[in-house]
C-alpha cells in the first residue's frame, strides 16, 4: 500500500502517456493511465488524493464531454487539460467548469508539475473537508427530532424557560434535551455548539452538501425572541 497520491493520464497518443508517465513517476506520484474517457469512467479512484491530467480531443468522448460526464457523477476530482489543438473558447469553457489548469503541449515540466501539486493540494483539502463534514452530519444524525428543536432554538439565543414555553414543555426538560443534544454533538458549551452550527455550515456550502440545520420548526410559532445568550 502506498500514500503517493495519484496522476490519472488520460490521452488517446500513446508516445505521450509514456513520455508523462516517465516524468510523474520520477517525480514521485502514482499513476494510472487510459487511452480513452471510457477507460477512465469504469476505473475511477476510489479514494486518496489525485488528479485527472487531460487530453482534449479524444475519439468517442472528448476531454470536454468527459470534465462534464464526471460532474454529473458528482466525481468532482481535479483536472488539468493538456492538449496540443487547443483554443481560447476550449479553454474558457473547461476553465469556467472547473477545471485546475488548461496548458498546451509541449508544455514546460516546471508548470506541468506545478499544476499538478495544486491540483493534488485542492483534492486533498477537498477530502478532508469532506471527512470532517461527514463526522459532524454523523453526529448531528444522531439528534432525535426534539433533541434538534431545542439546538434551533438554542441558536437564536433563547433561554432554556422559553425554548420549554415555545415548545409546551416544562424548563426541567429542556433542561435533559439541552444536556443530551450538547453530549451528542460532543459540545461543552455554547462557544463550541456555535462553533459546531458555523463549521458545519460552511463545509456544507463549500462542498455543496444540502443544509445540514434544516431541522422541524416548534409545532407553535414562535412567541418570543431573546438576543441575550447565557
Amino acid at each position: 500500500m502506498t500514500n503517493r497520491p495519484t496522476v490519472i493520464v488520460v490521452d488517446d497518443d500513446a508516445d505521450f502517456r509514456k513520455s508523462v508517465v516517465r516524468l510523474l513517476q520520477i517525480s514521485g506520484y502514482e499513476i494510472a493511465h487510459y487511452e480513452s474517457a471510457d477507460q477512465l469512467l469504469l476505473h475511477l479512484p476510489a479514494s486518496g488524493p489525485c488528479c485527472i491530467l487531460l487530453d482534449l480531443n479524444m475519439p468517442r468522448l472528448s476531454g470536454l464531454q468527459l470534465q462534464t460526464r464526471l460532474a454529473e457523477m458528482d466525481a468532482r476530482l481535479p483536472i488539468i487539460f493538456l492538449t496540443g489543438r487547443g483554443d481560447i473558447a476550449s479553454s474558457v469553457t473547461a476553465l469556467k467548469a472547473g477545471a485546475e489548469d488548461f496548458l498546451c503541449k509541449p508544455a514546460c515540466k516546471r508548470d506541468l508539475l506545478d499544476a499538478i501539486e495544486r491540483a493534488i493540494s485542492r483534492d486533498q483539502k477537498t477530502r478532508e473537508g469532506q471527512a470532517e463534514l461527514g463526522s459532524l452530519r454523523a453526529r448531528f444524525d444522531r439528534l432525535t427530532p426534539r433533541e434538534k428543536q431545542v439546538y434551533s432554538l438554542v441558536l437564536t439565543g433563547k433561554l432554556n424557560k422559553q425554548i420549554a414555553y415555545e415548545l409546551t414543555t416544562t424548563e426541567r426538560t429542556i433542561k435533559a434535551h439541552r444536556q443530551n443534544m450538547m453530549h451528542k454533538l460532543q459540545t461543552r458549551s455554547l462557544v463550541e455548539l456555535l462553533s459546531f452550527a458555523e463549521r458545519m455550515n460552511a463545509l456544507a456550502g463549500a462542498h455543496k452538501g444540502p443544509a445540514p440545520f434544516n431541522v422541524e420548526p416548534p409545532p407553535y410559532g414562535t412567541k418570543g425572541y431573546c438576543t441575550h445568550v447565557q
